[in-house]
């Protein structure tokens, strides 16, 4: 597995939630975008100091995440 060496997690940023290198945007953020069906160039756009492969890592740090742990969906 590539190592995940844009996504950061310290304790005095953002309460410690996984970030796109040392900023507060968090991972949580841009999938959060994703999921609304912004595309990459606009939130590029709407975050000029990212980069194409701050996105890409988040979407797969994200996965990775959704892989490592078994998350119970109610079904309404």
């Amino acid at each position: 597995m590539t190592p995940f060496d844009r996504i950061t997690q310290q304790p005095d940023v953002m309460g410690g939630k996984a970030c796109i290198r040392g900023m507060r945007v968090t991972v949580g953020m841009i999938m959060g975008q994703i999921g609304a069906g912004r595309s990459i160039e606009e939130i590029l756009a709407d975050y000029p100091y990212l980069e194409r492969e701050d996105v890409l890592q988040a979407a797969r740090y994200a996965a990775w995440l959704a892989e490592e742990r078994e998350v119970l969906i109610a079904n309404a």
